[in-house]
């Protein structure tokens, strides 16, 4: 046996992306822990620990496969790298010279690797790069940019020194980033306080100082009165305010209406209990975290609820102050020169985006667009038609409503390609599976990430892949080539990262350290009075200019969410800290951790239809899909919601540990791809009502 060796890598079993270090022996990963020098402690979550069983796990693609029966019906047939590779570089030649290059659509998970992939499209000459924020933080991030004027990512959450933190649409002990959840518990640790919003006691409300269970869909409606009591008893920051906020006094003016005493009869909170959560605020400021979001997509006006946290980290003077969210900073920050982009190697498109963003919709961020409105360009053929899809570690089928009419939509595609490193629903439903190796068995380009510290990191191999994968660049390059893209066909991870690092002033073997470079020696907190914000007023915006000008209101008022038909719920669904959506559900490790999902039913609406703890029920929508589930019958959801964990109700024969485990909350949102937040650009899943049956 050899001695072993200590590998510094990045975990991929979400988009946290932590850092991580690999035991190997003999060639093989052995054991996974967090970075040693990083934030995370040496901790990892479940799922990152879990990433041997997964490296290994034989009911995953294991060679490319190219379809050779009708889309979903799992005849394959196996071929080598270079035959899928020559496929696919035909079909799109075909494709694009039929219908332009502007036809192939592209998504992925979004994270910190996207210059490859946005580069490879910006090659082929398509603008139509998108991720999946449609279904997760797109409100959260246009929210961020309809205040402040840059995206959520340009601030920091500073809850290590915090002495408040809001978690609203944020359960951050649950959908875990570990650096997170850290900061978080020596922030609580050192004295802060912790106030939880939601419709369900989590994880993160257990640890609560203030716990407002409120009714679904009430949340713009809860924090105009949190606004409201700010303004009107006088505990805002007024000095912050009269230098560095635009439009209070027609804030002030909107708010009057939406006093605390509204708030308790629309949301189900007390109007003592609010006031007294503005005075804690108050108290605490300007080291207050309010939270804005994470997974946002889900009500209609979700946007303003990721607005209004803005706009209240904004009166508490919290917005650049230490203990509140500091504006990150990036290499040029600081002095340092930062990569190279893979994406300036082509010019930019000058055709628009087939999913409407920046040109139907020019106040949304053109960078990873709205792919369910992309999606209607394949039906439609308006403004192009779109006929080849490239999916790369994104599952839309599980992630997206209405899988079945996703399904329709794609019929037109001439090309639908996964890259992938486990089975998939849209896996499953793809022309080409290309197996994508784990993130245990490839490497990844460098990526910066930006921070009161920034830093270049890096995803090393640990091992050689288990089965016939291969890693995102040589795919990706390997394509590159046979389209001509010579600029981007590399043909070693280290050509492509000396690339990246040309006049950083690093270079690959800085990284052996620790895995990741940091490029300032201390914490950078800019003052608020140092930064120039990019609003159309410069300053943080109450109503924005930039949504004004699309004919956009960002004060609008309140409209009360409706209640469900007689004997319905909302359906909700949320995470959990043992599965990443749907992807870990199959994990031999994992499954054994968590094998189904459970629907949460309030005691009081389970008496009612005669209900027990522990039942097996159906859940049906109001078109007739359904799916059994067993019933978790507890005082601590509200009684409006049939909350149940996403990712669950597996259908794939390929799948032994996952299919017919639990109910697939997706199935059960009809129409739900044309229901979204039009001042966000969301998805609006926990718009829809179903029904539970005792089975």
């Amino acid at each position: 046996m050899t001695a072993t060796k200590s590998v510094f890598s990045v975990c991929g079993m979400c988009t946290v992306r932590c850092p991580i270090q690999v035991d190997v022996q003999d060639g093989k990963a052995v054991r996974i822990q967090g970075n040693e020098f990083s934030p995370l402690k040496k901790g990892l979550c479940a799922r990152g620990a879990a990433g041997i069983a997964l490296e290994q796990d034989p009911e995953k693609p294991q060679t490319p496969l190219i379809r050779v029966g009708e889309r979903g019906e799992g005849k394959w047939k196996a071929v080598s790298w270079d035959e899928a590779l020559d496929y696919v570089a035909d079909k799109l030649k075909g494709i694009m010279a039929e219908h332009g290059p502007r036809s192939v659509l592209w998504s992925d998970r979004g994270g910190p690797f996207p210059d490859l992939h946005q580069a490879f499209m910006r090659g082929i000459g398509s603008p139509n790069y998108c991720n999946h924020d449609a279904s997760c933080a797109r409100n959260v991030q246009h929210g961020a940019q309809s205040v402040i004027g840059v995206g959520r990512k340009m601030v920091a959450y500073d809850l290590r020194n915090a002495k408040h933190i809001i978690l609203q649409t944020r359960n951050i002990m649950e959908a875990i980033n570990v650096a997170e959840v850290n900061a978080a518990l020596d922030g609580i640790a050192g004295g802060a306080k912790l106030t939880v919003i939601d419709i369900r006691g989590n994880v993160s409300a257990s640890k609560a100082d203030n716990f407002f269970l409120i009714r679904p869909g009430t949340d713009y409606g809860f924090n105009l009165a949190v606004i409201h009591a700010l303004i009107y008893e006088g505990l805002y920051n007024k000095e912050y305010v009269e230098q560095f906020v635009d439009g209070f006094e027609q804030l002030k003016e909107f708010v009057k209406p939406y006093t605390p005493e509204w708030a308790a009869a629309e949301t189900g909170a007390s109007a003592e209990a609010i006031v007294d959560l503005a005075r804690q605020l108050s108290a605490a400021a300007p080291s207050v975290v309010w939270h804005p979001g994470w997974m946002v997509a889900r009500y209609n006006d979700s946007f303003q609820v990721c607005r209004t946290a803005y706009i209240i980290n904004a009166l508490l003077g919290s917005i650049g102050a230490k203990g509140g969210l500091p504006f990150v900073n990036t290499a040029k920050e600081v002095g340092r020169k930062g990569l190279k982009k893979l994406v300036d190697l082509f010019p930019k498109p000058e055709e628009k985006r087939a999913d409407g963003v920046g040109w139907k919709y020019p106040q949304f961020d053109g960078g990873p667009g709205l792919v369910n409105l992309a999606y209607d360009a394949i039906v439609t053929g308006e403004p192009y038609p779109v006929r080849a899809y490239l999916c790369f570690r994104h599952d839309p089928l599980m992630a997206m409503p209405d899988p079945e009419a996703l399904k329709k939509k794609w019929e037109k595609l001439d090309l639908l390609v996964s890259m992938t490193f486990s089975w998939s629903d849209t896996a499953w439903n793809s022309d080409v599976v290309l197996p994508l190796s784990t993130y245990l068995a490839r490497e990844s380009i460098i990526a910066g990430k930006a921070g009161l510290k920034p830093q270049f990191f890096v995803r090393h191999r640990a091992q050689e892949p288990t089965f016939d994968s291969r890693a995102d660049w040589e795919i990706i390059c390997g394509l590159a080539k046979r389209l001509g893209l010579d600029p981007l066909a590399f043909e070693t991870i280290e050509d492509l990262w000396n690339y990246q690092l040309q006049d950083t002033g690093v270079s690959i073997a800085d990284f052996d350290a620790k895995g990741f470079v940091e490029l300032a020696d201390k914490p950078l907190y800019r003052p608020m009075s140092e930064i120039t914000l990019p609003t159309p007023s410069g300053k943080i915006e109450m109503s924005s200019g930039k949504w004004a000008k699309a004919g956009h209101d960002t004060l609008p008022p309140y409209a009360s969410p409706a209640r469900p038909p007689q004997g319905m719920f909302r359906i909700a669904f949320g995470r959990v800290g043992v599965h990443t959506q749907g992807h870990t559900v199959n994990n031999p490790l994992l499954a054994e951790q968590m094998s189904e999902n459970v629907a949460w039913i309030h005691t009081s609406r389970a008496e009612e239809m005669g209900i027990a703890d522990g039942d097996l029920v159906e859940v049906f929508s109001v078109r007739g899909e359904s799916g059994k589930i067993r019933a978790f019958v507890t005082d601590c959801v509200h009684p409006e919601a049939l909350f149940m964990v996403h990712g669950f109700g597996h259908k794939l024969p390929v799948e032994s540990r996952a299919i017919g485990k639990g109910a697939a909350d997706q199935e059960l949102m009809p129409g739900g791809l044309e229901s979204w937040d039009k001042g966000g650009g969301c998805l609006s899943m926990q718009e829809h009502f179903v029904g539970v049956r005792k089975i």
